[in-house]
Formats: C-alpha cells, sequence, structure tokens
C-alpha cells in the first residue's frame, strides 16, 4: 500500500476545487446518464450475477467477465482514475461478514489497474473516527500493504461542494472529498445485507461512505435527519459515474447493517446502474424493490422494475434465497409476495 493520503487527525482545509479534468468528466458523466433532467433511462440496464464464487476462487477473471457483460472494456478506463469504495461501517475480526472482504477488493482493483486505470480504494466511515483501526479490523489495511494500491481516507480529506442534482431531500447540496471529486469513476463495493431501517443496504447505501466525517459527522446524522431514502437518492445522482462489485458472497441477515448473522450466498453482481443492481439484490434476498423505500424514489437514476432489467451472467431467479428481517411494523411489507423464511 502506498502511504495514506493524509494521518487520521490532520484536518483538511475548506475550498477545494477539483481540477478542470475531472469537473468535465463529472459534468459529462451526469449530463450522458441524463440526471439533471431526472429522466428515467430509456435503455435496459445490465446486472451481471456469478454463483459459486469464493473468496479464494478466480474473483478476478469474475469481475471482469462482468464488467465485460455490462458493456465495458480496457479502452474505457484507460488512464482513467477510479476509486473503489469497500463497506466499512464498524468492522471488527469477530464479524467479517459485516464488510466487504479484502480479497474482493484487492481483485477489482486488479482488474481496473490491468486495464490501465488509476486505481485508489477510500473509506469515510460512519461509525469510527479511527479509520486506521477500522482497516486493519477489516483486513484491508494487511491487504493493501502487499498491494500497489493507495488508501484514501475520505473522512478527512480536504473536501469540495456539489449542488444537489436530485433533491430528493432539502439538502442545498454535498460536501465530497478530494479523492471524490477527481474520480472518473468510483465503484461501490458493498456487502450485500439486510438493514434495520430500510430493510435492505447495497450499492446505493454504500455511498454514504464517501462523505466526510469532518462535514457531517460520527455518525452522519445531518444525512438521517433529512430522510435515509432522499439521502441515498441525492448522494447518488451527485457522486458522478458511478460502477459496482458486490460482495455477496458471504453476506448479512437479521438485524443488519452491524449485527445480523452471516448467510453464505457464494454470489458476485456486477452492474453500472446501481439501482437495478440492488433490485436484483433484493429479489434475490426476497425483498420487493418496488417496496424498498430508497428504491421506491430512484426511478430518475435507473430501472428497478424486472422487465427493465437486462439479466447477464447466471440466472438471479434459480438463485433466491429469503434472508431473515427484523420483525418490525416498517419491514413487514418488505417480502416479496410469495416468499417466506423457512
Amino acid at each position: 500500500m502506498a502511504s495514506e493520503d493524509q494521518p487520521v487527525n490532520e484536518r483538511p482545509k475548506d475550498g477545494f476545487q477539483p481540477t478542470r479534468r475531472a469537473a468535465i468528466a463529472t459534468g459529462a458523466a451526469l449530463g450522458v446518464a441524463g440526471l439533471a433532467a431526472g429522466s428515467m433511462p430509456k435503455h435496459r440496464a445490465g446486472v451481471f450475477v456469478a454463483k459459486n464464487q469464493s473468496y479464494d476462487g478466480p474473483l478476478a477473471q469474475t469481475i471482469e467477465d462482468g464488467l465485460r457483460a455490462c458493456g465495458l472494456h480496457p479502452n474505457l478506463l484507460r488512464g482513467r482514475r477510479v476509486l473503489l469504495k469497500p463497506n466499512l461501517v464498524e468492522p471488527t475480526k469477530r464479524i467479517p461478514h459485516m464488510t466487504t472482504h479484502p480479497a474482493v477488493v484487492l481483485a477489482t482493483a486488479e482488474v481496473f489497474a490491468n486495464w490501465g486505470a488509476k486505481v485508489s480504494v477510500g473509506e469515510a466511515p460512519g461509525h469510527v473516527r479511527d479509520t486506521r483501526m477500522a482497516l486493519e479490523e477489516s483486513g484491508l489495511h494487511d491487504a493493501l500493504q502487499r498491494s500497489p494500491f493507495r488508501f484514501a481516507d475520505l473522512n478527512y480529506e480536504e473536501a469540495g461542494y456539489r449542488a444537489n442534482r436530485a433533491r430528493a431531500s432539502k439538502l442545498q447540496g454535498l460536501y465530497f472529498p478530494a479523492s471524490v471529486m477527481e474520480a472518473d469513476y468510483v465503484v461501490s463495493m458493498p456487502k450485500m445485507k439486510t438493514h434495520h431501517w430500510v430493510g435492505l443496504t447495497c450499492s446505493m447505501k454504500n455511498l454514504y461512505g464517501v462523505l466526510p466525517g469532518i462535514k457531517y459527522g460520527w455518525p452522519k446524522n445531518v444525512l438521517h435527519h433529512n430522510g435515509i431514502p432522499e439521502t441515498v437518492v441525492d448522494i447518488n445522482a451527485t457522486v458522478g459515474r458511478t460502477l459496482t462489485v458486490v460482495d455477496a458472497i458471504d453476506c448479512m441477515e437479521g438485524d443488519g447493517p452491524i449485527l445480523g448473522s452471516k448467510k453464505h450466498m457464494g454470489l458476485v453482481l456486477v452492474g453500472d446502474n446501481l439501482p437495478a443492481v440492488d433490485a436484483t439484490a433484493a429479489r434475490i434476498m426476497g425483498l420487493s424493490p418496488e417496496k424498498v423505500s430508497y428504491l421506491k424514489i430512484a426511478g430518475r437514476l435507473g430501472p428497478i422494475a424486472d422487465e427493465q432489467i437486462k439479466q447477464l451472467g447466471d440466472d438471479y431467479r434459480e438463485l433466491v434465497s429469503p434472508f431473515e428481517i427484523l420483525d418490525e411494523p416498517h419491514l413487514r411489507g418488505l417480502r416479496a409476495v410469495g416468499e417466506r423464511v423457512s
């Protein structure tokens, strides 16, 4: 691992401005996606699902196959800055199924690096101020030490401001760390889990972790107070061009995203449209995407209807295994019709 961007205790100065190149790239990405107009994409989004995956298996080949299936190829990534954003919400070595496995992170980094991209890994843990501890508890610190990929502490980086492009919440704009502002692609790398408030946390909710703690606190209550579903959509609309690689090998069910139980699925999901990927993840988990609060309002960002999603790789319908969810009034309606936990 190259040196970390900043010591954990170093506070950045306000007023960071992205380079002209980064600003142009971000504007182009959002314009192409049609986000400013709030329009539904007219094409079907592709979601790649791979079964029989393991942390000691050929993950890089699986992830490359998924990216190519979704229409990505080396020429699109060569020379681009790619920021991988794993989930390190509240890591502990006792609960490895809570956070993105280092093997998935390194395999994804390897693919993009082999394609000629400039790859870094970054995270802004929302529950812990000591990012170095989060790295060590998750196992990612040792993995990155053996790699050429640098780590960016997104909680403490210099931050820049962007106007809120979705305005699902009342927030006028959002602060993003320098590594996010400069990235050509942000790759959300979540763990597929249940969530005690919204039922599901996957690629879209994972992007809460690109917002810096120095602006939003620990935990990021300003986002919660403005509505979790609404701010999830705002962040996804504003962050720029995104991709996702989902660690759905060892997942979490029950009282997620922190206190749940391990559920082995052996899956990897890949996609270039995060709402479509999350909708497919929900269906695999036995949940109805149309009833997941943040997906219900994500229509301007991508499709969640099954008929609008092009299924690639293995058929998710053969992989459905309902996850246990908390027996709470706000979650009882999420179960897909006919799906029960045995």
